[in-house]
């Protein structure tokens, strides 16, 4: 199968599937030296598992995770770290009833088009565990950019119809409930209308933001390897996500190039960094050589390049496929049924990807600014010349 390794010199290969024995990942290019250890992996692992609250599945998994290779005495040792997960719960019988059924909004009829052939237990390759991987990569990837005072944040922005307030906006919040939304009264309104698509055997959608803070300006391509696009490729990777916006996005469609254009200013470093903690915006001044913007349209990204603001990324989740409900499909052999699809199952995946879309987010700015470093020969001379 090809198409399960992402990056370009910091590189994470994928593999697994959901009933199998265990998933995992080999992260690629990680500079030898960066303090690792599988509790920095865990804490972002146990941001994604089942099991957690009602509105995820019941399937009880711990999700453990083990390092195989390339950390040695709490460092990494630059060659290939493998991780592994190992699946506890799995109920592969739950499946048995739709090994020949094509289940709606699923892969089930576009894999075995592909390849004659599926895995019908859970989805298997794709199944929403192989994001197991994505985040233990996502996870080194973050603590490399810790070490450089880049920081990635995502939490959801909506549920279903019910979206935050920038008014009660609060960080704080979107650890501190179910839905990891930074904005309680938003969270407890999701709840209750989750609950009644629960009641009725339905799912909802929502959408994931996510934020890049201290990131300095230059880093991107100007053509085909845009930031923008690299990660509008990586975010729209995932499952289930079915559209990315950055900055005003699709707004930006409706307004006018003088409301939209982000005006350039000058300013000290103090100045910028009192206007910064002031909108919540970017948290590494000294990027801007002080030049910045006075609004943020472009979401951090000019002409495919960041240019020191925040980076501030939307993604649209579809509602979860697999639901209660009676629904109309066909099986291996053409004939029309009905199927209510039973087992274990997310009613909203949208908690559970936020962690998702900060590890693709994460491993592709890591990849980047790598990338970056070869971009200038003041560059490379820091480096080689004596």
């Amino acid at each position: 199968m090809a198409g399960s390794a992402w990056g370009t010199i910091l590189t994470m290969t994928t593999w697994g599937e959901s009933h199998g024995r265990g998933l995992g990942v080999t992260v690629d290019g990680c500079p030898a030296g960066l303090l690792l250890c599988e509790e920095d992996i865990q804490k972002y692992l146990d941001r994604r598992k089942p099991g957690q609250s009602r509105f995820t599945t019941a399937r009880q998994e711990g999700d453990r995770v083990e390092i195989l290779s390339g950390v040695f005495e709490g460092r990494t040792t630059g060659t290939p770290i493998s991780m592994i997960v190992r699946n506890t719960d799995q109920r592969s019988h739950d499946y048995s009833a739709i090994m020949d059924v094509y289940r709606p909004g699923h892969a089930d009829y576009t894999f075995d088009e592909k390849y004659g052939f599926r895995d019908y237990r859970g989805g298997g390759r794709s199944s929403g565990r192989e994001t197991i991987g994505r985040v233990a990569a996502g996870a080194v990837a973050a603590k490399l950019l810790g070490e450089l005072g880049v920081t990635v944040t995502a939490y959801t922005r909506s549920i279903g119809p019910v979206e935050i307030s920038g008014e009660r906006f609060d960080r704080a919040q979107a650890s501190e409930n179910r839905l990891c939304m930074p904005d309680a009264e938003a969270a407890s309104e999701a709840e209750r209308y989750l609950d009644g698509l629960m009641a009725a055997g339905d799912s909802a959608g929502g959408v994931v933001e996510c934020v890049v803070r201290g990131m300095p300006a230059g880093v991107g391509e100007p053509v085909f390897e845009k930031l923008d696009a690299r990660l509008a490729h990586a975010v729209m990777s995932i499952g289930a996500v079915k559209g990315v916006e950055i900055g005003a996005g699709f707004a930006a469609a409706e307004s006018a190039g003088s409301r939209n254009n982000d005006s350039f200013r000058s300013g000290t470093p103090a100045e910028n960094a009192d206007r910064d903690a002031a909108e919540g915006g970017n948290d590494g001044p000294e990027a801007h050589n002080g030049i910045r913007k006075a609004t943020n349209h472009a979401g951090g990204i000019l002409g495919g390049i960041s240019d020191g603001d925040a980076i501030v990324l939307r993604a649209a989740f579809k509602p979860t496929p697999s639901i209660a409900r009676p629904q109309q499909t066909v099986n291996r052999g053409g004939e029309n049924v009905e199927i209510a699809i039973k087992g274990r199952h997310d009613p909203v995946i949208v908690p559970r990807a936020v962690v998702v879309v900060e590890a693709m987010c994460a491993f592709t700015i890591a990849d980047m600014m790598l990338l970056n470093m070869s971009s200038k020969l003041d560059n490379v001379k820091k480096i080689y010349r004596r």
